[in-house]
């Protein structure tokens, strides 16, 4: 039987830069069904919480210009699941918002925190993996993080260390790293002591309200000056004013690297947080010669390892083409070698600075 008091907050207010151009501001990449399975990342993302917390506790924090597509996309949500922040500022006042909302309208609640735009298999472990957070967070007064086995020295994710064993599969956390450079990341590797940060969380909402008091105190004030607002019809103008004003910073700067009582579980589900094409090459199906056409034409000749992604009927013909992203997108076409992809968003800032917001 699913415990109604656990809840799922879906983050889903990202822009997907580095997707760019198939990202783009009108409409990121988790409203997007990028590996042909007929749903977003956005609605992977809702089905797989489904058998873990009741429908009508589950809540998407979106920014205000996706609401149309929140609702298009997951019709079974309420107006008051979908919390519509009216400015970009990161994770943790995006955070904060849910827990105070969420503890309003049930004081024993706990949450899940997952990102709208992950790639998750063996979803029955995810599952179980869920659960037992679950029943950790709810026993403990702790933060809990999911921690992913590394299987090469990736320097676009989190790490964290893990430290003393606080129960079968749950550590605490000894320090977390930011995005290493390689040679740290094969350090970290070698040593069998990190883990991937997954960016997903577990907590009661109490907890995490006690932790943003402590050691996010602004923006704790922020929320506490209208607590008594939560749950009524006065929260969204209560949010337009405030929420503004809100500091833009992550949870893991604003509290997880702070908080005594972080835990990491080290799960075994197959994760990617499919952040770059690289990522979606390395997740979708590839021809003999090592190519993936994402719902496109291509007729490829001396040319391995490319991913191709192209809007409409067009087709692409490419000769001696190695290891490169093609993505055309209507007003934006982007050749890029794969090794190069750290600069997309680089490429997006210039896009913006000689042309404005015409083809974000």
């Amino acid at each position: 039987m699913i415990n109604n008091h656990r809840y799922c907050v879906i983050m889903c207010g990202g822009i997907g830069s580095r997707f760019w151009p198939y990202s783009r501001t009108n409409r990121p990449k988790q409203f997007i069904d990028f590996l042909g399975t007929g749903r977003t990342l956005l609605q992977m993302s809702y089905d797989r919480v489904l058998p873990i917390v009741p429908k009508e506790n589950v809540i998407v924090v979106t920014n205000a210009q996706y609401a149309p597509l929140v609702k298009e996309q997951l019709p079974d949500l309420n107006d008051d699941q979908i919390l519509l922040e009216p400015a970009r500022r990161n994770t943790a006042p995006c955070i904060a918002w849910a827990a105070w909302h969420i503890a309003a309208r049930d004081p024993e609640a706990s949450m899940i925190v997952t990102p709208s735009d992950h790639l998750i298999t063996r979803e029955k472990e995810f599952e179980a993996s869920i659960i037992k957070g679950f029943e950790f967070v709810e026993n403990n007064d702790a933060l809990l993080t999911l921690g992913i086995t590394p299987i090469r020295p990736e320097t676009g994710y989190g790490y964290i260390q893990i430290g003393k064993e606080a129960e079968e599969g749950i550590r605490k956390v000894k320090t977390f790293t930011e995005k290493p450079n390689l040679e740290l990341a094969k350090v970290f590797l070698s040593t069998g002591e990190f883990f991937w940060n997954s960016g997903i969380f577990l907590w009661k909402a109490s907890t995490i309200k006690n932790a943003f008091h402590q050691h996010a105190s602004k923006i704790a004030a922020k929320f506490e000056l209208g607590a008594e607002l939560f749950g009524t019809p006065q929260e969204k103008d209560f949010i337009e004013e405030q929420f503004p004003a809100c500091v833009s910073i992550s949870v893991d700067f604003a509290i997880m690297e702070k908080a005594p009582n972080v835990y990491v579980e080290c799960v075994t589900f197959g994760w990617n947080d499919l952040g770059t094409w690289s990522a979606l090459y390395d997740n979708s199906p590839k021809n003999i010669d090592h190519n993936v056409a994402q719902n496109c034409n291509v007729l490829a000749y001396n040319s391995t390892g490319n991913i191709f992604a192209v809007d409409g009927e067009k087709l692409i013909v490419v000769d001696g083409l190695k290891d490169y992203i093609i993505a055309d997108a209507g007003d934006v076409l982007l050749i890029c070698p794969k090794s190069e992809e750290q600069r997309i968003k680089q490429m997006v800032n210039d896009a913006k600075l000689k042309f404005g917001d015409k083809f974000l």
